[in-house]
């Protein structure tokens, strides 16, 4: 049975051309942010429901932080004080992650705007500096690419070919999500536990019988 997980941002034509700028030039550096608002659902504030915001929404961050820098092995997420009620989600967080090719990245949340306000990742190699935002593509601040805004629909699209038997770019499969939900577990953990937490290089391996 085909399987496939919405991280439809891999599907960006703007994350494509990233890449293929990217080639050759190791990132070194790596700045997420999810700088928004309280989605309207009564659901979402609630950590038991939730994950929290780093779990819920900026896991596409952490997502595409994967495709262009690599797996991470150490994060330190330190979450604000906030004045809601008990069990509800950290407000704001600020964390620190170290990838397994040498690069140092950074990622900030925070739900406490009244409108979005910023949700992207910034990356700095040999040369170039490249900001990929929902909406388009800047090359070192100066060129700016527009995104075509068809990723859900091929997402979408990818999978029903692969549900129909046919070819399909099924680009996120059951293993390769595992592997960016752990990530954003990890620092889940780091901030509720106020530590640095390692992740193992197996971190995306499935369970025993279980397959992708």
């Amino acid at each position: 049975m085909p399987s496939a997980v919405g991280h439809h941002w891999r599907y960006r034509n703007i994350v494509d051309q990233a890449r293929d700028l990217l080639d050759g030039r190791p990132v070194r550096l790596a700045l997420g942010h999810w700088l928004g608002t309280v989605p309207p659902v009564g659901w979402w504030l609630q950590a038991g429901m939730s994950g929290g915001q780093i779990v819920e929404q900026a896991v596409h961050v952490l997502d595409l932080a994967r495709v262009l820098v690599g797996e991470v092995t150490m994060v330190h997420a330190v979450p604000s004080e906030h004045t809601g009620q008990d069990g509800e989600i950290d407000r704001a967080t600020a964390a620190v992650m170290r990838f397994a090719g040498g690069a140092a990245g950074l990622l900030a949340t925070s739900c406490l705007l009244a409108h979005q306000h910023r949700v992207g990742l910034e990356v700095c190699a040999e040369g170039i500096a490249l900001d990929v935002s929902e909406t388009r593509l800047l090359i070192d601040g100066r060129r700016v690419i527009e995104d075509d805004g068809q990723a859900k629909t091929r997402v979408d699209r990818q999978f029903v070919n692969a549900v129909r038997g046919g070819q399909a770019d099924v680009r996120v499969p059951y293993r390769e999500a595992l592997r960016t939900h752990r990530l954003a577990l990890a620092l889940a953990r780091s901030a509720a536990e106020h530590r640095p937490v390692a992740l193992a290089p197996d971190a995306g391996r499935l369970p025993a019988g279980v397959s992708p």
